[in-house]
């Protein structure tokens, strides 16, 4: 069985920074693309974020592109994403998905 495990989230001034963790489990993890969705209230998902299996690619949205850094460790079976300069918009619960499955995800709130 897939599981993901996202932590990290929190509560942040704007300005701040926060790294995500999305924890892995029940496949072979470094044969998969790993990514980052996030949803606000009343909004419909996008996509934040993926790296590639290797983590030699990588795919940012305009909105977070020169803010954010995703990254994998694949002995840890573990994906990240550092979030900088967190904006009130960048306000929303985060996920992680590999293999069409998804996490729980995490509530990042970001204060003006």
């Amino acid at each position: 069985e897939v599981q993901l495990v996202e932590s990290g989230g929190g509560l942040v001034q704007a300005g701040g920074s926060l790294r995500l963790s999305c924890a892995a489990s029940g496949f072979t993890f470094d044969d998969y693309a790993i990514s980052w969705y996030r949803q606000a209230p009343g909004k419909e998902r996008e996509g934040v974020s993926c790296i590639s299996s290797s983590g030699g690619s990588t795919y940012y949205a305009d909105s977070v592109k020169g803010r954010f850094t995703i990254s994998r460790d694949n002995a840890k079976n573990t994906i990240y994403l550092q979030m900088n300069s967190l904006k009130p918009e960048d306000t929303a619960v985060y996920y992680c998905s590999a293999k069409d499955s998804w996490g729980q995800g995490t509530q990042v709130t970001v204060s003006s």
